[in-house]
């Protein structure tokens, strides 16, 4: 009887755990990550391709037609203005120079025979021993004398300077390029430069800027003594085609006094310095500047508003962790990040990434999004505001 209570007792005990049945348990809420819409002082960040370029250059040239006969300095090295770069065969116009001086020395003495002639012309006219067509001769004579040797002396004046053509020496301070012509070339004006020199310190970044852009910049600038005063306490930087910053800060040197018809955009000139000459025309760069200030800004990533047929609507998580779809009015683009002018208020939390997950009245677990370091550059093609 015992034994038949016990294994009635092991039966019962079996048979309830069989039937209880494990706890359905749903799929964890989906994770997205928001950002706290936070009122704040934005700087508006532009950035824009530049080009760089010598701060002067020069076509090194022949002026006098001769042979070369020596280079004077190492290709791609720094010279400094007036070091000799290429001679020429001087000798023929030594020959021209000497000719000349010859030449004027001979018509200096017929011109003191003239006015010699002259002054005793002009004694024996007073005393009436000759007529007045004795005195107007000699008098004319003593002229022509005069206009040569003035003649006399512009030519050996120009032999001299073609003489000194036959240096062919630095105009600037900066670096020269590889040479075109060869010792025993023959050259002249018409053959084209010998070499090309530029200054590269401080160095030159060409900038465009679209007609939009230029014209929003003077609109906001319209005061002609605010606007150059502005543009002169901006600093530039300019990002090398590695990714690298330079480490020297540039400054706004001129705006071009017209707009290519072509492209309808503007050209403006940065200078950064350079010394060491790391720096080369012909570079690629990107150039960065704080254009201003945008104070108590509500900004948010673009990637978390949602456009639809001119519309906006960003996702924002409640308290609750629910989800509640909102439209809102957008501002100005700055860099990567949107200014929303209605529709949230501080402390509201949107979401940036899992938008797809974020429906109406549906539950998330919120983590926060973390800006990138460039989040408010704002690039050429995406920002029409200088």
């Amino acid at each position: 009887m015992r034994a038949t209570f016990g294994a009635l007792l092991i039966f019962l005990v079996f048979s309830t755990a069989c039937s209880r049945k494990p706890a359905q348990t749903g799929p964890p809420p989906p994770e997205v990550l928001v950002t706290t819409v936070t009122p704040r002082d934005v700087p508006r960040v532009l950035e824009r391709v530049a080009t760089l370029d010598g701060f002067i250059n020069a076509n090194i040239n022949a002026q006098v037609q001769g042979y070369i006969v020596t280079r004077d300095y190492q290709e791609g090295s720094v010279v400094k203005k007036g070091d000799l770069l290429f001679q020429i065969d001087p000798r023929p116009f030594e020959a021209a120079v000497a000719q000349a001086k010859g030449t004027l020395a001979k018509d200096k003495a017929n011109q003191v025979k003239a006015n010699a002639d002259e002054k005793r012309a002009m004694d024996l006219f007073n005393r009436k021993v000759i007529s007045d067509q004795e005195r107007d001769t000699n008098i004319a004579a003593a002229e022509s004398s005069k206009a040569n040797v003035e003649a006399d002396q512009a030519a050996v004046q120009q032999a001299e300077i073609n003489l000194g053509y036959t240096k062919i020496t630095a105009p600037i301070d900066g670096v020269v390029g590889f040479t075109n012509n060869q010792v025993g070339d023959l050259v002249g004006p018409s053959t084209g430069p010998l070499t090309t020199m530029s200054q590269i310190d401080p160095i030159k970044a060409v900038v465009t800027a679209g007609e939009g852009p230029f014209t929003d910049f003077v609109s906001r600038h319209p005061d002609a003594t605010e606007r150059n005063a502005y543009i002169k306490s901006l600093d530039f930087e300019l990002i090398l085609g590695n990714g690298e910053m330079y480490p020297r800060k540039g400054k706004f040197y001129a705006l071009d006094r017209n707009l290519d018809v072509k492209t309808g955009s503007i050209r403006y000139y940065v200078t950064f310095p350079n010394p060491g000459n790391i720096l080369r025309p012909g570079q690629f760069g990107n150039v960065r500047f704080v254009a201003d200030m945008k104070k108590g800004a509500m900004v948010i990533p673009q990637e978390a508003v949602n456009e639809l047929q001119g519309s906006y609507q960003v996702a924002v998580v409640g308290n609750d962790n629910k989800v509640s779809i909102r439209p809102v009015k957008m501002g100005e683009r700055i860099g990567a990040m949107w200014e929303v002018t209605e529709g949230l208020k501080p402390g509201d939390k949107v979401v940036v990434q899992g938008l797809q997950k974020a429906r109406e009245g549906s539950t998330v677990t919120a983590k926060d999004w973390t800006p990138p370091a460039d989040a408010l550059v704002s690039k050429a093609d995406q920002q029409k505001k200088p």
